[in-house]
């Protein structure tokens, strides 16, 4: 392994990063693991992590790679540039900070600006694939960035991807095409959850509709990997409403920067909304099919 990748540091141990943090102990790279939940913290000690803590201050100098796997930019803002003694000014210069996360283009645009002012160098990286691929080191990456990073960082790709696209070398082009990728993700969930809701309207079995649906053009990706947690009445988030809105909204903000019209992801973004002002918000992304009135849904045994 290159030398100069030494010390790695998964910040967001969710279902995405833990994901990644347990294929890179597997691929026997030294692996620091950084989140709230102390649940999280102690599952991957005991998988073989260096460090699993909830603050990744006490650690940084040591560091050679972070891997932001956060919700969203407010926590990135908060993680790296909070605090009287902010993490990035306690990082060695030329540390390398991926952003797994997704966010709008601009704002990736201006972490990697903020950083390049500590020396510390960004790849705009964000990820695809859900949970089931994030543990199977099978992700899917969509960056941009330097392309001497990408050659540093070979050794992460090799361990948590099963296909990198190189978008270009301009920071904000690799969230641009994962905020694309969001708008059909989105879009699909929720259409999936009207589909499911007619056929329990029109008394059709769902498990029957699903197993057509699944073998016939209608089906898709997030068709056919939500739709069981509909039929098991188990609605454990995997991706929550709340991701969703967020996501919808970034569809949304690209849209209105370009002046270009999205009608099915504003409809989808506003079936999240009512979703998340029922009370659903941090439940799986599937309960949207909740918002639907006057139907019977399958309940957990």
């Amino acid at each position: 392994m290159n030398q100069s990748i030494q010390k790695i540091a998964v910040i967001g141990l969710g279902t995405m990063g833990m994901g990644i943090a347990r294929s890179l102990i597997r691929a026997g790279i030294p692996t620091y693991g950084f989140d709230l939940n102390p649940k999280a913290c102690d599952q991957l000690l005991q998988e073989g992590a260096r460090v699993a803590a909830n603050n990744a201050a006490d650690w940084a100098s040591e560091l050679d790679i972070i891997l932001l796997v956060v919700v969203n930019g407010a926590q990135i803002e908060n993680i790296l540039f909070d605090g009287e003694t902010p993490l990035v000014s306690q990082l060695k210069t030329g540390t390398i900070i991926v952003l797994h996360s997704t966010v709008a283009a601009e704002q990736a645009k201006d972490f990697a600006h903020r950083l390049s002012q500590y020396n510390i160098k960004m790849l705009d990286a964000p990820i695809s694939g859900g949970a089931l691929k994030a543990q199977q080191g099978q992700l899917t990456v969509m960056a941009s960035g330097e392309p001497a990073l990408f050659e540093q960082l070979k050794p992460i790709f090799n361990a948590t991807t099963e296909r990198l696209y190189r978008i270009g070398d301009e920071i904000g082009l690799g969230s641009t095409v994962k905020t694309i990728h969001q708008l059909l993700a989105g879009v699909h969930i929720a259409v999936a959850a009207e589909s499911m809701a007619l056929a329990a309207k029109a008394g059709i079995s769902l498990d029957l509709m699903y197993d057509i649906v699944t073998h016939a053009a209608g089906n898709s990706w997030m068709f056919e990997n939500r739709v069981p947690h509909i039929l098991a009445g188990d609605y454990t988030p995997k991706s929550s409403v709340d991701i969703f809105i967020k996501d919808l909204g970034l569809v949304l903000e690209t849209g209105k920067a370009l002046r270009f019209p999205l009608p099915l992801s504003a409809t989808a973004h506003q079936m999240f909304l009512a979703a998340s002002n029922e009370g659903l918000g941090q439940w799986d992304d599937s309960a949207v099919i909740k918002t639907f009135k006057g139907i019977t849904l399958p309940e957990k045994e």
